[in-house]
C-alpha cells in the first residue's frame, strides 16, 4: 500500500508547492511510481507542471460523486510522475463540504480505490494555504503530514496552528494514525545568521522531525514552474535539485518508501 502525504503550511509563501511538485519528481527519478494531487485552487502545482488549467479536470466531480477520482489521472513529462489537476473551482468545496455526510472523510473515500489499487507508490497532496475544509479532508486522509517551514521571521508563528490541526483530526477519531511525518526546512540560505538561526531553533525543538535536507533559497527554484518545469528539468545540476533529491533519499528511507 502506499503512503499518502499532505504537504500543508497554512502561510503562504513557505515553498509549500515547491516542495510538493519536486519532492514527487525527485520521487519518479528514483523509479518509485508518484502520484501528485494538486487541491490547492490556485493550482500552481499543475501549472509548475506544464499542465493548462482546464475546468472538470480536478477532483470537483469526485467529491459530489458523478466521477471516480482515478479518472483525473494525466501522465506528465516526468517518467513515474501522475497528476489529478487542480482548478479555480475546487474554492466551492469550502463551503459545499459542510453539507455533505462525513465531510471530513470525503477525501479519504475518494481515494481509498487508487491507494488500493497498488498503481502508486507514493501519494503526494498539495494542500491549500490556509486551514479550511480543503485542508482538513487532506489531514484526515494522508498517512503522514510533511511541514514546509521556510527559514526566515515568524517562521514558527503558524507552526502551533497546524500541529493543533494535526491534534484535532487525531482525538477527535477522525485520522488517529496520522503522523507527523517531518519538516522541511526552506528558503535556508547558509549565507546569513538569520536562517542558521532559525535552522537551529527548529532542530533544537524537533529533533527527530526535522529532516537534513534543506531546501536553499534558489532564483532557479522560483523560475522554474514558469516554464512548467520541475528543478530537475530547467537546472539539473543546481543546489535547489541536489537538495530535493537529497530530500527524497530521506523520505525513502524514513518512510520505507519501496520500488
Amino acid at each position: 500500500m502506499p503512503k499518502i502525504f499532505s504537504i500543508a503550511n497554512q502561510k503562504g509563501g513557505v515553498g509549500k508547492t515547491t516542495t510538493a511538485v519536486n519532492l514527487a519528481a525527485a520521487l519518479a527519478r528514483r523509479e518509485l511510481p508518484t502520484l501528485l494531487i494538486d487541491l490547492d485552487p490556485q493550482a500552481n502545482a499543475t501549472s509548475a507542471l506544464g499542465i493548462e488549467k482546464t475546468p472538470g479536470k480536478s477532483l470537483l466531480p469526485a467529491f459530489s460523486g458523478e466521477e471516480p477520482a482515478k479518472n483525473k489521472i494525466v501522465e506528465t513529462t516526468t517518467k513515474n510522475l501522475s497528476l489529478i489537476p487542480s482548478e479555480i473551482d475546487l474554492a466551492a468545496l469550502e463551503t459545499d463540504l459542510r453539507g455533505q455526510e462525513n465531510f471530513l472523510l470525503r477525501l479519504r473515500e475518494i481515494l481509498d480505490p487508487i491507494k488500493k489499487s497498488g498503481k502508486f507508490k507514493a501519494i503526494i497532496i498539495d494542500c491549500p494555504p490556509a486551514l479550511g475544509m480543503l485542508s482538513m479532508n487532506c489531514l484526515a486522509a494522508a498517512d503522514c503530514l510533511l511541514i514546509p517551514l521556510q527559514c526566515e521571521y515568524f517562521a514558527l508563528e503558524g507552526l502551533s496552528l497546524i500541529l493543533d490541526a494535526v491534534e484535532q483530526i487525531r482525538a477527535g477519531g477522525v485520522n488517529a494514525d496520522l503522523s507527523l511525518g517531518g519538516i522541511v526546512l526552506t528558503m535556508f540560505d547558509v549565507r546569513t545568521n538569520l536562517s542558521r538561526q532559525i535552522a537551529d531553533d527548529v532542530e533544537k525543538n524537533f529533533p527527530k522531525l526535522v529532516f537534513k535536507a534543506k531546501i536553499p533559497r534558489s532564483v532557479r527554484l522560483g523560475e522554474a514552474p514558469g516554464y512548467g518545469l520541475t528543478i530537475f528539468d530547467y537546472d539539473p545540476s543546481g543546489p535547489g535539485s541536489l537538495a530535493y533529491d537529497a530530500l527524497a533519499k530521506e523520505c525513502i528511507r524514513r518512510f520505507e518508501l519501496k520500488r
